[in-house]
């Protein structure tokens, strides 16, 4: 009998114990992780080298439900937005409660200013549906208020600018978004209007595709062409603007917008081989394409929907883009061979290409090498650099095709080292589809194509 009950005592204890650690770190009713809690949780964010954000939302129908609603009315509307907070941000976040009315989101990782602003986004429009509640209809409203993490801050100095930011935000009205450096706002607000801007061209038929020929060095005559993306202008011209791609990748767009180049070179091959024209075109694509999930898969449905011919399309992958994962960059690649894609290594030069970079390249299904035309800039004066990649090309038994060649003086030193595709201003610029079959496929039969 004593041991049973030193035992029940002991669990009792144990229990109380327990109880009093929740207590501590979790907020009453909701059991989300309090302002202690996430003090000691921004202690280990500060602690490492990486990007965060903590964004407060303090959520004034709360504030004003204390003094008309019920008490179990308030915990029913508590527990409610708690639900939908839940909902609305990635499982990995820590979402916490600092007050009876405000709440915490800690995003580790989370780099961009514009990222912190669309989840806020997200939780305001989720907060902000019509709540039934007890018979009445309630709209919550909230204040929004984001502080960036910056090496050197304190975890309290951390969670005070996200604070002082949601104070700010209270101020200016409902359902208002604030950062605690009004210059992280500003910053925010142009990364989503590029990114609405790309994706309102995207929809209403602002870009196009335009062509660049591509000829033989040894014959001069078209051999192929370059897919190359235009976007109209206010004054209905078309043109490349400057940084646009960059845009679309900072934007987190190149796979939406890749598809849609894609698909439109797929057609454009498609009424091509219709007409027995085997022009090969070129497309550039993103390792961000490549590895993102199933683009391969979808790449190959578009092959195979426009029943593209073998050979006559040409991915140009850029190699400015890191290939952390080489086994992985190939087994994206190899299926795409096997259907009669060729793969081309874009740019070569430009980016990470060391001796550890050409080492992967050996074991890469890469058939073409595009020398850059910073280099081509350089002939006939300088061939400091020039000779060792057409030598490595060679013993990589690569094809080389030369970008940027303007005079004809570029043109007889490449003739010269063998080079066998010339592209640049010298022997045409980029055309409309249209304008582009015109001037160099209107007299091609089919025999004559490669």
């Amino acid at each position: 009998m004593l041991v049973r009950s030193y035992n029940r005592n002991q669990q009792s204890l144990v229990r109380q114990h327990d109880e009093l650690s929740i207590q501590s770190t979790r907020f009453p009713v909701s059991e989300l992780p309090n302002k202690a809690f996430l003090l000691a949780m921004l202690e280990q964010t500060v602690a490492r080298p990486q990007s965060a954000a903590l964004i407060v939302v303090a959520c004034e129908t709360l504030q004003d439900a204390a003094g008309v609603l019920k008490e179990s009315q308030r915990e029913m509307l508590l527990l409610t937005l708690v639900e939908k907070l839940r909902a609305a941000i990635p499982p990995q976040m820590v979402l916490a409660q600092v007050s009876g009315y405000d709440f915490a989101i800690l995003a580790d990782g989370l780099a961009e200013p514009w990222q912190a602003v669309t989840l806020s986004k997200q939780v305001l429009t989720i907060i902000n549906e019509r709540l039934p509640l007890h018979g009445l209809q309630l709209r919550p409203y909230a204040s929004v208020g984001i502080a960036m993490f910056h090496a050197g801050l304190s975890a309290e100095q951390f969670y005070r600018r996200a604070v002082s930011a949601a104070v700010t935000a209270r101020r200016k009205g409902k359902n208002q978004i604030e950062f605690f450096d009004p210059e992280q706002m500003e910053k925010a607000q142009r990364r989503l209007m590029e990114e609405h801007d790309i994706m309102t061209a995207l929809d209403n038929q602002q870009f196009a595709i335009w062509l660049q020929p591509q000829v033989a060095c040894a014959s001069g005559e078209i051999c192929g062409a370059e897919v190359l993306l235009r976007q109209r202008q206010a004054d209905g011209s078309w043109s490349l603007p400057p940084s646009l791609i960059e845009r679309i990748e900072s934007c987190g767009l190149i796979i939406p917008v890749g598809y849609w180049v894609m698909e439109e070179a797929c057609r454009q091959l498609a009424a091509w081989q219709s007409q027995g024209i085997m022009l090969p075109l070129s497309v550039n694509v993103s390792l961000l394409q490549l590895l993102e999930h199933d683009r391969g898969e979808e790449m190959l449905k578009l092959i195979a929907r426009y029943r593209i011919a073998p050979g006559t399309l040409i991915l140009e992958v850029t190699e400015s883009c890191r290939m952390d994962d080489p086994q992985d960059v190939m087994a994206r690649l190899r299926p795409l061979r096997e259907a009669g894609v060729q793969i081309a290594l874009d740019d070569f030069g430009m980016g990470y290409a060391g001796l550890h970079q050409l080492q992967q390249m050996k074991a890469l299904p890469v058939d073409i090498l595009k020398i850059d035309k910073v280099f081509i800039d350089m002939l006939p004066e300088d061939v400091s650099m020039v000779p060792a990649m057409i030598q490595l090309a060679r013993g990589l038994s690569l094809r080389i095709v030369a970008e940027g060649v303007e005079n004809d003086a570029q043109r007889r030193w490449l003739q010269a080292a063998g080079v066998e595709v010339l592209q640049g201003h010298l022997f045409g610029c980029a055309l409309p589809q249209e304008a582009f079959s015109a001037r160099y496929l209107s007299p091609v039969r089919e025999d004559e194509n490669l």
